[in-house]
């Protein structure tokens, strides 16, 4: 009796058709489903495997279809199962619309996922290349690509829905275009300040460079906007259509650092230990191993100042590391230092003179009032 009960059931309608049709329908997209959830579990292991034998493209399509594997299958099922419905001519219609969105949208969808696999290539080769232009285009073009399989998508769907031709669509796009490009000028602006720094390329990635206040590498630069990691960790973005149109220091394309330094020496130095002063440091930095032939060191007595006398010392440090550079003026320091000593040489630091009336060296007069006869005398 039961087992009959089962049967009259699953005859029994719904909408015009019989129960089993509807869960046949539903089976096949369960099924897809779980099918999609085992191709993707399976081809992200492979995917390991293949990246572990430095075959990266191949890795990353793999993993791709993965992503793209549980959407696809179940697009494809949702419209493989249509078959099993008896449909009305207004219901299918509805159903093919439906159906055929959806193809598209799982097309897309793939595509998307396959834009890695190319993003994948190319950075690669601009991995092989000393250049780090193509390490910046590799992210833009990825975005680019992206951007365009949405739009291709959009563009086929709103075809599908309104069953125009793609001119007519095409067409109204480029009306709602000019509406959509005064109301993103800044954004247009920034586009073509990216391609501004591309073709000037006044810097490259892992560059550091002064901008306004900001100081950092670079560390992203992308359609819109390029982003500095400054060396206290902040990451500031800047958009590109205001750095397209201001000075930017590069420090990465330097190729020496020079130092300019005072040092002073007290008034009462007798000129013999000031013409050893001057040796000293240009023997310190005679032949430095950091020194082009072209650009010798400078070392002269330059001025009197107001609490000492001045020497001015010039090198260049041909090598652009900071820290190199840091660590070769901390031996020319402590060189100065241990050879100042060693000599009797002082340093001089900021001081006044206070000279005190009476002084026998320095008499002070100070003139008196002419009286009736004539000039006055100096007391």
């Amino acid at each position: 009796m039961d087992l009959q009960v089962g049967v009259a059931w699953f005859k029994s309608t719904l909408g015009g058709n019989e129960v089993w049709r509807f869960l046949a329908w539903m089976l096949a997209i369960l099924v897809a489903g779980i099918a999609g959830r085992v191709a993707r579990y399976y081809l992200a292991k492979v995917s390991e495997v293949v990246s572990a034998r430095q075959r990266h493209v191949l890795a990353s399509f793999l993993g791709a279809m993965g992503k793209a594997a549980v959407f696809a299958l179940v697009v494809i099922a949702f419209k493989a199962g249509l078959h099993f419905l008896v449909l009305s001519s207004a219901v299918s219609a509805f159903a093919v619309t439906t159906t055929n969105v959806l193809v598209v949208v799982a097309t897309g969808y793939v595509l998307y996922c396959l834009v890695d696999v190319a993003s994948s290539a190319m950075e690669r080769a601009a991995a092989r290349t000393p250049s780090k232009l193509d390490d910046m285009l590799a992210p833009m073009v990825r975005s680019s690509l992206r951007v365009t399989v949405v739009v291709l998508c959009l563009v086929q769907v709103a075809t599908v829905l309104s069953d125009k031709p793609l001119t007519s669509i095409l067409a109204g796009l480029g009306v709602g275009g000019l509406a959509v490009a005064l109301a993103a000028q800044e954004t247009i602006r920034n586009f073509f300040g990216s391609v501004t720094v591309l073709t000037d390329k006044p810097f490259e990635l892992g560059d550091r460079i002064m901008v306004d206040k900001y100081d950092g590498l670079v560390e992203h630069v992308g359609f819109r906007s390029t982003r500095l990691r400054t060396f206290d960790g902040d990451l500031v973005t800047i958009p590109n259509g205001d750095l397209a149109g201001k000075g930017i220091q590069n420090a990465g394309k330097r190729p020496y650092l020079r130092r300019v330094m005072s040092i002073g020496v007290p008034y009462d130095t007798p000129p013999a230990k000031m013409e050893r002063a001057l040796e000293i440091i240009k023997g310190i930095l005679a032949n430095h191993p950091f020194q082009d032939p072209s650009m010798l060191p400078r070392v002269v007595f330059k001025d009197f100042g107001s609490s000492s006398m001045e020497i001015m010392v010039l090198y260049w440090f041909c090598k652009a590391d900071y820290w190199e550079f840091m660590a070769f003026n901390e031996k020319v320091n402590l060189e100065i230092l241990r050879r100042f000593n060693a000599e009797g040489i002082e340093f001089a630091f900021p001081s006044q003179t206070v000279y005190v009336a009476g002084d026998a060296k320095r008499p002070l007069g100070f003139p008196r009032a002419p009286g009736p006869g004539g000039a006055g005398s100096a007391v």
